[in-house]
């Protein structure tokens, strides 16, 4: 019997172990941190051994094949061990990729990916498909892939999904764009990051989708080197030869394969990174075989995604809003672009290499104060210190709270919207948002 070690137990690795004893496989679980109850009794209930807060090594150097769960990095010394003996590494997508015959729709990209993934998901389902959602968001592709039968996932990938995928097949596959972000990942090489989001086109074909952004200049300069087979759908804002989506007096009209167009004013999500977001959607859809009318509904009745952009409350007529997912500059660019009123803005956490210069100009042009939430805020000191504008340090949710609300005046806003990961202070971006929301609630 082939023995699969999973590292890592969060939703990835448990999923991964559920799906691997399922499959027949001598299947072990190894977690460095304390595993969570809730995977913990999964584990236990289908009698999978485990350990946490260690890995050890005559436990996974036996391995025919282990499962990186992908927040370890590849340098990560048992990593390198493994490797070492020749063992391959793979991700939990690619394994799970091996045991379905559903049709992948998977999304990556630096910002976006999260809502098109949602939106488009949330299109499916309403036009009555057998779909599932997974990778960065729901559950995980294995656990899916072991406990149901779905005809098509729609799989949000992040890079270091990515990097551990060789065979996997995306049928459709959206790429939003590409900005710098966790370079402290990549060796602070842009080259590294770019390549593996062009990962999702890897195993493509003649019969596939390839959906992009056309006005990002990384895509348009990286397009020739990949040997792309699948179709291409480039989408952009302004209508010129060649694309499958853009605008025009105010409609967004889909050109192929079936062609239609709705009011832009109708789409449920604002801003011209939303707008990009539901293009990228929409043709996706079409491409799937979505009926026009379906398309243009579920387009104008989407919820949105928690952490993105979410308005809290208003508070003696200032309105909060929580963009704790705005965890790279870019992302942070779009919120900032999107604001109509002078904004207190919340930047800090876990630098993962950022330029803020990006920014800068928005910064200068929107924000009446800055508030610094995070462990080290000397980089951010350094880079905006100079701008003329207030600034409060914080180191805590309460007290970056009670800080805007001093320095926010009627009419204004205030802004979450970090730029960097949360870990200095809080266990994830979803529990920073969360933590946000409960204090401006409590003001």
């Amino acid at each position: 019997m082939a023995r699969i070690v999973i590292l890592g137990a969060g939703e990835s690795g448990a999923g991964a172990a559920v799906l691997a004893q399922k499959k027949g496989f001598d299947t072990f679980v190894s977690d460095m941190s304390t595993i969570k109850d809730n995977y913990k009794q999964l584990l236990d209930e289908r009698g999978i051994p485990w350990e946490e807060g260690r890995h050890t090594e005559e436990l996974i150097l036996n391995a025919d094949e282990v499962i990186k769960s992908p927040g370890i990095p590849n340098d990560a010394p048992m990593i390198r061990k493994v490797m070492e003996k020749g063992i391959p590494v793979i991700s939990e997508i690619e394994f799970a990729g091996r045991y379905t015959d559903a049709k992948m729709v998977c999304i990556t990209g630096s910002n976006g990916k999260t809502t098109t993934t949602s939106l488009i998901y949330h299109i499916f389902k309403k036009a009555g498909l057998n779909v599932g959602l997974a990778g960065n968001i729901g559950q995980s592709l294995a656990y899916q892939v072991a406990e149901y039968d779905y005809d098509y996932y729609v799989i949000e990938l992040s890079s270091f999904q990515l990097d551990n995928m060789y065979k996997f097949h995306a049928n459709i596959a959206v790429l939003m764009n590409i900005t710098p972000d966790h370079l402290d990942r990549y060796g602070h090489q842009m080259q590294n990051y770019v390549d593996a989001k062009f990962r999702i086109i890897q195993n493509q074909t003649d019969e596939d989708a390839f959906i992009f952004w056309n006005d990002d200049p990384i895509i348009q300069r990286e397009l020739h080197k990949y040997g792309i087979h699948g179709h291409y759908y480039p989408f952009a804002a302004k209508k010129e030869a060649g694309l499958a989506a853009f605008v025009e007096e105010n409609k967004v009209w889909f050109m192929e394969p079936v062609a239609f167009n709705m009011e832009q004013e109708e789409l449920a999500l604002t801003g011209t990174h939303n707008l990009f977001n539901s293009m990228a959607a929409g043709i996706s859809a079409n491409i799937a075989g979505v009926k026009n009318e379906c398309i243009r509904e579920a387009l104008s009745d989407f919820k949105g995604v928690e952490h993105r952009l979410e308005k809290v409350a208003r508070v003696r007529g200032v309105e909060y809003i929580n963009d704790s997912k705005a965890t790279n500059v870019n992302s942070c660019w779009y919120a900032l672009q999107s604001m109509k009123t002078k904004t207190i803005l919340i930047l800090g956490g876990k630098d993962k290499g950022n330029d803020y210069s990006e920014i800068a100009d928005l910064v200068r042009e929107k924000c009446s104060g800055l508030i610094f939430l995070g462990l080290h805020n000397e980089k951010l000191h350094a880079f905006f210190d100079g701008f003329g504008l207030p600034v409060r340090d914080v180191q805590s949710m309460k007290d970056c709270v009670d800080a805007a609300y001093e320095m926010a005046r009627k009419g204004e806003t205030v802004l979450l919207s970090p730029c960097c990961a949360s870990f200095d202070l809080f266990k994830s971006y979803e529990d920073r948002g969360d933590q946000f929301k409960a204090c401006v609630r409590n003001l």
